[in-house]
């Protein structure tokens, strides 16, 4: 056997970087939370592997790895922002980036209203529901993310599901699912019903 090939099946199994590799469909959930734009995120998700990779080094064993690389990620973000707004001030007006056709969906109306009602919560709120109610993590873990105390993320997720509701005209999380149970798409007229 040679010595590249040896090489080789020392990084393949290698259990941080499997672990990494099997967390990247999270981190481009997470990455969703910063740029609605999939080529924006997919170019997060790829930084923030390539620091993960470059800083490998620094991660310790018996830690969750999605939680540090979820704070890399959130890092690598606030750099971002950062950069571009001192760099590129007017970019945000330029029309050749906007999107000339919109995007083709698979998410119901009601999926594509909760997901624009998530983009329009504040930065804060958006990353706590997304981090606890989308991708699962614990209080402590979104803390440790976010760089905050647990009772200040309890504090954002309640007002983020608050505004959740408010916004989807909703008095309560049950009223919605009452709702659905009422009226399931299916028993809906057609349109082009006679």
């Amino acid at each position: 056997m040679s010595r590249g090939n040896a090489r080789g099946n020392d990084y393949d199994n290698d259990p941080c970087r499997t672990e990494l590799v099997e967390l990247i469909p999270a981190l481009r959930a997470f990455a969703r939370t910063f740029y609605s734009d999939p080529s924006q995120a997919d170019d997060l998700v790829q930084d923030t592997l390539t620091r993960a990779l470059a800083s490998i080094h620094q991660y310790q064993p018996g830690t969750r790895m999605k939680s540090w690389l979820f704070t890399i990620m959130r890092n690598t973000f606030y750099t971002r922002i950062r950069i571009e707004t001192r760099e590129a001030p007017g970019k945000a007006d330029c029309a050749s980036l906007r999107p000339a056709t919109d995007p083709t969906q698979e998410w119901s109306t009601r999926g594509r209203e909760i997901a624009r009602a998530i983009q329009r919560l504040p930065e804060q709120q958006r990353e706590v529901i997304v981090l606890i109610g989308v991708l699962g993590a614990s209080y402590e873990e979104a803390a440790g993310i976010c760089g905050c105390a647990v009772g200040t993320i309890k504090s954002r997720l309640n007002r983020a599901r608050l505004r959740l509701l408010k916004e989807m005209g909703e008095d309560s999380s049950r009223a919605s699912l009452e709702r659905e149970l009422r009226h399931p798409v299916g028993s809906l007229p057609s349109i082009h019903s006679p």
